[in-house]
């Protein structure tokens, strides 16, 4: 049985309903209102304790240039860009390919292989700390952006194949006959047929991904010490001083930080729902 559908609700009903939904929508939004009216306001206004009232005066423009004047701001959001772009392309590619193996060629081993894929969504990372950072020293890759780069790209590969694998085992298998049958080779096929036919899954996946990737700090912490190496996330930490720390500037530089995943977000919205409701429900 069905719940009521809140248009078919009485007047009082509808009433609640609506008083609730904005009430935990302002206790949701409150943490990001209260980072804005910081970023707003300057040095002096915070240390006199007016952390909710208005602004003595509007010091938005100035927090911005002083965190990139102060700190390498301007790199650290480089870093995170390169490793965001090369980890979301590498997922994206490795994630496809073994899907498709997983989905469409059968072989010995294949359920097994596919549980480990599902097993490693479900390990906590903490205990990967000391092993991962093992291996990157040992690979000579410490304190590089590469370190970043090869963990996110093998870390998040098995959540993005369990993801694509649903999407791919659910096309007609009679489409890679008739291709093979003209003479298609299996790159082409995946090329030619399957990318295009997953591209929801893919628009959907890679705003994940790129979320997940560009919000990173653990291992970020874990794996960076430089400058030359620390994505944004771990260049904000930086701006904390040892006596006083500058929320304003803090609060600016989180802004900023939180720019391009809500851009991509609202660039790629209609592909992203479309990828997450594909197959929801049959025709």
């Amino acid at each position: 049985m069905y719940p009521t559908p809140i248009e078919d609700a009485s007047l009082a009903g509808r009433v609640a309903y609506r008083a609730a939904l904005y009430l935990v929508l302002l206790v949701w939004m409150l943490p990001l209102i209260a980072i804005l009216m910081t970023a707003l306001r300057s040095q002096g206004d915070l240390l006199a304790g007016n952390y909710w009232g208005i602004p003595a005066q509007i010091s938005l423009v100035e927090n911005f240039r002083e965190i990139f004047t102060s700190s390498p701001m301007g790199m650290f959001f480089v870093n995170s860009l390169i490793v965001t772009i090369l980890t979301v392309a590498g997922v994206l590619v490795l994630s496809t390919l073994a899907a498709v193996a997983l989905a469409k060629y059968p072989f010995p081993g294949r359920t097994f292989l596919f549980a480990l894929f599902i097993g490693g969504n479900f390990v906590p990372y903490q205990i990967l700390m000391i092993p991962v950072r093992n291996i990157v020293l040992y690979l000579g890759l410490y304190d590089t952006i590469w370190a970043l780069i090869l963990f996110h790209t093998a870390f998040q590969t098995g959540f993005a194949t369990l993801f694509m694998r649903n999407f791919i085992a659910a096309l007609p298998n009679e489409l890679f006959e008739a291709a093979r049958l003209e003479g298609a080779s299996e790159f082409r096929i995946i090329r030619s047929i399957i990318v295009p036919l997953v591209r929801p899954a893919l628009a959907g996946l890679s705003v994940l991904i790129f979320t997940f990737v560009w919000n990173d700090y653990f291992w970020a912490l874990v794996l960076v010490q430089s400058d030359a190496a620390k994505p944004l996330t771990l260049g904000l930490a930086g701006l904390k001083g040892e006596w006083l720390t500058a929320w304003n500037l803090i609060s600016a530089g989180s802004l900023f930080a939180a720019l391009p995943p809500v851009a991509l977000f609202f660039l790629m919205q209609k592909h992203f729902v479309a990828g997450l409701t594909v197959g929801a429900v049959k025709a």
